[in-house]
Order: C-alpha cells, then sequence, then structure tokens
C-alpha cells in the first residue's frame, strides 16, 4: 500500500510540474501571434474557471479526483484558453480598424456568444456517452470525462464575461501607470 501510495503522488508532482511547463509553453505560444506579454494572461485567465468546474463536476457526478481527472484538467487548460483566444482576437481586429476599447469588447461578448457557447455545446454533447458509460472497462476513463466537460461548460460561461471585463481593467490600469510614469517625468524636469 505505501508503495501505491509513493508513486501516485509521484504521478501527481510530475503532472503538476507539466503542467507549470504547458501553461509556459501556451503563454509562449500565445505572446508570439498577439505581440503582447499581457493579452496571453487575459486568454489564460479563465484556466483556474475550468478548474472549479472540474471540481464542481467531480462533486455533482459523484467522482473523486483521480490522476485521470487531473489527466482531464490538463487537457482542459488547453481547451477553454479557445474561447477566450477567439474573444480577445476579435476585440483586437476592431480596435485596429478604429473603434473604441469599450465597445470592441462589449461587440465581442455578443458577437461571439453564439459560436463560442456552440462550440463548447457541442464538445460537451461529444463527451456525454463516455460520462453515461457503464461498462466496467471504460469507467477509468469517466473522471477525465468529467474534468473536460463540467470544465468546459463552467469556463464557457465565466469566459463571456470575464475576458471583456479583464481586457478593459488592464487597459485602464495601462492608462493610469502611463499618466503616472508622465507625471514622474515631468515633476523631474
Amino acid at each position: 500500500f505505501e508503495g501505491e501510495q509513493k508513486d501516485q503522488s509521484q504521478s501527481v508532482s510530475e503532472l503538476g510540474q507539466k503542467f507549470v511547463i504547458a501553461l509556459l509553453g501556451m503563454y509562449i505560444l500565445l505572446a508570439i501571434p498577439l505581440n503582447s506579454y499581457v493579452q496571453p494572461l487575459i486568454v489564460m485567465c479563465v484556466i483556474p474557471f475550468g478548474l472549479v468546474g472540474a471540481i464542481a463536476g467531480h462533486l455533482l457526478m459523484g467522482f473523486s479526483l483521480s490522476i485521470m481527472s487531473m489527466c482531464g484538467i490538463v487537457a482542459l487548460a488547453g481547451v477553454v484558453v479557445n474561447d477566450s483566444l477567439v474573444l480577445v482576437e476579435y476585440v483586437n481586429r476592431h480596435v485596429a480598424d478604429g473603434q473604441s476599447l469599450h465597445d470592441a469588447a462589449w461587440e465581442a461578448g455578443a458577437a461571439r456568444f453564439r459560436p463560442i457557447l456552440l462550440t463548447s455545446l457541442t464538445t460537451f454533447a461529444g463527451l456525454t456517452p463516455m460520462l453515461l458509460e457503464t461498462d466496467i472497462q471504460a469507467r477509468f476513463l469517466i473522471p477525465m470525462a468529467v474534468s473536460l466537460s463540467f470544465g468546459i461548460l463552467f469556463a464557457t460561461l465565466i469566459t463571456l464575461i470575464l475576458v471583456p471585463c479583464v481586457y478593459l481593467l488592464l487597459e485602464d490600469i495601462g492608462k493610469r501607470i502611463g499618466s503616472s510614469r508622465e507625471k514622474i517625468i515631468r515633476n523631474r524636469q
């Protein structure tokens, strides 16, 4: 029993380390096309909410967290960023076309609502057969499906509200920092 516990804790530790590496890789892959160090953080801010959805799904379905659940959570991190990336890209495109940031962020939620919701619902529907599986041989995969399906649903709902708000919040913070720098420079002169 002690050896099994040791192996399991080692697996969880390795999975955690690789999850951090995956997050760093995602950040780098997002920073390059977005030409920003901050916008990848906006895109990735929904990952913790996917985790909340995955845990809520386990509680709702009556499963305890397992190694397969953790694997589902790692995969979930890569899936939930897609919706927020679509929103950030939409805002960037419309701001580049001359629209105000506030209007572009507001419009992004409305314009991308249907495609984001449909892709998330179809992913959930695709995982439903695995969630409802009763075969003993497939039972070990159900926790992974629970993590993915419920995490995607919850993160989608949060994404549609959170990403435009965080985008505007960071823009306000950037303006305040910029005006503070200008004041400091003027005071030195």
